[in-house]
């Protein structure tokens, strides 16, 4: 007789398929992949994300749930509203993203509806987040532990903060890296680029992210290359501001890009890529690059360490714009070195971080949780 197939709600994202984030990506890919494996997958989506509102796209089922524009209350409130969608649903588990949204696993719990959690980063931590910000989130992290059946770290180096800060145990899944498919030299011209003649940062214009550190050591050097920075923020904020307004010719502002392809061909093409996120475990961003075949120069940073295993696939540079400006006059006097890690990097993304692990992944944790739920409930 034909298993009926396995229901999974996923809360936590802005929606599919809406790119923003590392969330969003990770819906993406392991939403499809679970479809095409046989489950019946919903994604929760901000409403006013999105003009067109499909029911249905690429076998994936959407909701649809209102809630205000705000940087700190939107996904809040989204994730209060579709909990409690969820907890009356017939999915037979809710995936849950964000750390934020650990406190909502009572409702679930409530209705016996089991519930795995990504906690993702170290969010209270974070400068966007300060005084009552950062106490929610410390507070949340602590009842993500407390009304979630498992926890899902994304590197060891998170678990281990996890089980010392809170006594926690967790199951690291990583993220997975997208390859540069579809990547195309003609599809830098929009910008006026070429191969090799600019260096490369991608992520939000969040103060974690460093990038006014990055973009303040390559203006004080005497580089001839450009700086393309890829990434906006949804909302209008002093530090995003500060971003925009800074002014040199070799800067290269180019906002969202949505074609994979587009961004594939940027990290391909690029002379290396900067990468400052400092809060986080194993960074989508970070990966892409990876993939991508790029020179890679991140902040020194545990959670950076870990994915480009130390010095095997990395360079390093310290949090201030000095150790950026004296790591681009290195790298452009040593172009063999820079062109020899561009040819080993690929290496690096071993298996764990392709999508069919990942996806393979949160499908054998999912059914355990409901296997032993089951168990559980016939005792």
């Amino acid at each position: 007789m034909k298993q009926p197939p396995l229901k999974i709600s996923i809360i936590g994202s802005r929606g599919y398929p809406y790119v923003y984030s590392g969330y969003e990506t990770l819906v993406k890919n392991i939403g499809e992949r679970m479809v095409t494996g046989g489950a019946q997958v919903t994604v929760y989506c901000h409403s006013y994300l999105f003009d067109q509102k499909p029911k249905q796209l690429n076998g994936i089922h959407l909701k649809y749930i209102p809630t205000i524009k705000s940087k700190s209350l939107s996904q809040p409130i989204h994730s209060f509203l579709a909990f409690w969608h969820a907890a009356f649903s017939d999915a037979d588990i809710v995936l849950v993203l964000n750390v934020s949204n650990g406190p909502f696993g009572l409702i679930t719990r409530l209705f016996k509806k089991p519930t795995l959690i990504n906690v993702d980063g170290l969010e209270w931590m974070r400068p966007k987040w300060k005084g009552f910000g950062a106490i929610y989130f410390k507070w949340a992290a602590k009842m993500a532990v407390k009304f979630n059946d498992l926890l899902v770290t994304d590197a060891t180096s998170m678990q281990t903060i996890y089980e010392e800060q809170f006594g926690a145990k967790s199951v690291v899944i990583a993220y997975g890296a997208d390859s540069s498919q579809g990547a195309n030299e003609n599809l830098l011209a929009s910008w006026n680029l070429t191969n090799r003649d600019y260096y490369l940062i991608v992520g939000r214009m969040i103060p974690d992210n460093n990038a006014d550190k990055l973009i303040e050591g390559f203006v004080a050097s005497n580089s001839t290359k450009k700086l393309v920075i890829v990434g906006d923020v949804p909302y209008k904020d002093e530090y995003a501001s500060k971003i925009w307004a800074m002014s040199d010719p070799r800067l290269v502002f180019t906002g969202y890009v949505r074609s994979s392809e587009t961004l594939a061909s940027l990290y391909k093409y690029c002379y290396a890529y900067l990468h400052g996120h400092e809060f986080g475990g194993t960074n989508p961003t970070l990966l892409k690059a990876m993939a991508n075949g790029c020179a890679i120069a991140a902040l020194d940073t545990v959670f950076s360490r870990e994915v480009l295993q130390n010095e095997a696939f990395g360079y390093y540079f310290s949090k201030n714009s000095e150790s950026v400006k004296h790591w681009i006059a290195w790298a452009e006097q040593n172009a063999p070195a820079i062109e020899q890690r561009r040819t080993i990097i690929h290496q690096g993304v071993t298996e764990k971080y392709t999508w069919e692990t990942v996806t393979d992944l949160y499908l054998y944790h999912l059914k355990a949780i409901i296997q032993n739920k089951g168990k559980k409930n016939k005792l």
